[in-house]
């Protein structure tokens, strides 16, 4: 490791022999510079931020909706730690005989999905603080990879980024020892209510770094730095949904989101790092924004369609909307869904093929059909394959 500023932290060397980074507490010093391009990014992703909570309101059954955009975030933060499940994959998890057919992969997908909505409901009671952010994470880890890697806890021991097989003395970054990183922690909680008059947004890009540079647990650092986004910007009131899937955004730019944090450390470069992150949050906001609307318009072309179908039958359109929870189904589910018969259900089913709105997925040879909203997930889909 070369430090070429110390604005961000220092290089110490420890007794067992090797390197650690100590970050400085934060804000940096010199303080942020805000030039016309961080405030017309902050401006643009402040805007486009707004836009995007403002949907919720016109969502039918928004809460529908937001339960398939967690799933989103959860499928593209595993995927950015090597986690091989796509969103069709956490959908399709289960046959109708009741075997499990989930894999590691998915269950971490499926943890990380509580771990949010954990979090969520416990700020209702605890503020963002170390002790939340250690229960969020006991709920990310439990019974997944990592589970042997004191969930919940702050590591007590050293720990190091960078490829397969490297040591201590060869990896890539060595985060601060366990004293420091101790420290460092308690400075971050002290930094998140700091009445600075920071723009919020500037704040959590700082947080997220600050974080992912201090490295506090043994495993699951990054998604739990991913997390701390989504819990900052539904505190803050900024989002009144976890509707942002920024992880979307870091993946398509694994690279650079890298490079940029390893720039705050060893060049200062925090500017450049916000600038990044302002960024995301404009494009992912967009991007959300963009597949709300065309799941609005999608309800309404399919809703159209099935009236010249449904005789007047209820079941259709009520079929339509739990489609959007559950956009993969059997024919046994839908007649638990809508609580008829599995004739009747078998029959809407077949209607629903025939406009189109589902699409049979069923493998040959397979006894149980399943049937997926095929146009839906094509939308929400998008950036989570594999």
């Amino acid at each position: 490791m070369i430090l070429k500023s110390n604005r961000s932290g220092a290089i110490t060397y420890q007794p067992t022999g090797y390197d650690a980074f100590c970050p400085n507490n934060l804000p940096p010093n010199p303080p942020v510079c805000i030039d016309d391009e961080m405030q017309d990014l902050l401006s643009l992703a402040d805007r486009k931020l707004g836009r995007l909570d403002g949907i919720t309101e016109i969502l039918p059954n928004p809460e529908l909706f937001v339960a398939m955009y967690v799933k989103k975030e959860a499928v593209l933060s595993s995927q950015i730690e090597g986690t091989q499940a796509s969103l069709v994959d956490i959908l399709n998890t289960t046959d109708e005989s009741g075997l499990d057919k989930t894999k590691d992969s998915i269950m971490e997908v499926v943890r990380y999905v509580k771990a949010i909505y954990y979090g969520l409901d416990r700020l209702g009671s605890l503020p963002l603080s170390l002790r939340l952010i250690k229960e969020i994470h006991k709920e990310l880890l439990t019974d997944v990879r990592g589970a042997a890697k004191n969930p919940g806890e702050f590591r007590k021991t050293q720990n190091w980024i960078g490829p397969t097989g490297c040591t201590l003395s060869t990896a890539s970054f060595v985060p601060p020892p366990p004293s420091e990183m101790q420290k460092a922690m308690e400075a971050l909680e002290t930094f998140f209510y700091e009445e600075d008059h920071m723009p919020a947004l500037i704040k959590i890009a700082l947080i997220h770094a600050q974080f992912e540079t201090i490295h506090p647990f043994l495993d699951g650092n990054g998604r739990m730095g991913r997390l701390l986004i989504i819990f900052w910007l539904c505190q803050k009131e900024i989002l009144s949904q976890p509707l942002l899937y920024l992880s979307y955004y870091f993946k398509l730019h694994r690279g650079e989101y890298y490079e940029a944090l390893n720039k705050v450390r060893f060049e200062g470069a925090w500017e450049d790092w916000i600038k990044f992150f302002l960024k995301g949050i404009a494009e992912t906001s967009d991007e959300a924004t963009d597949s709300a609307k065309a799941i609005l318009a999608l309800k309404k072309e399919y809703a159209e369609k099935l009236y010249e179908v449904d005789n007047g039958n209820s079941n259709y359109q009520r079929l339509l909307t739990l489609l959007f929870e559950n956009p993969i189904v059997s024919k046994k589910q839908i007649a638990k869904l809508l609580n008829v018969s599995e004739p009747t259900a078998s029959a809407i089913c077949m209607d629903f093929c025939k406009v189109g709105i589902l699409v049979d997925i069923t493998p040959e040879k397979q006894r149980y059909k399943k049937y997926k909203f095929d146009k839906y997930l094509s939308i929400l889909q998008k950036g989570t394959e594999i």
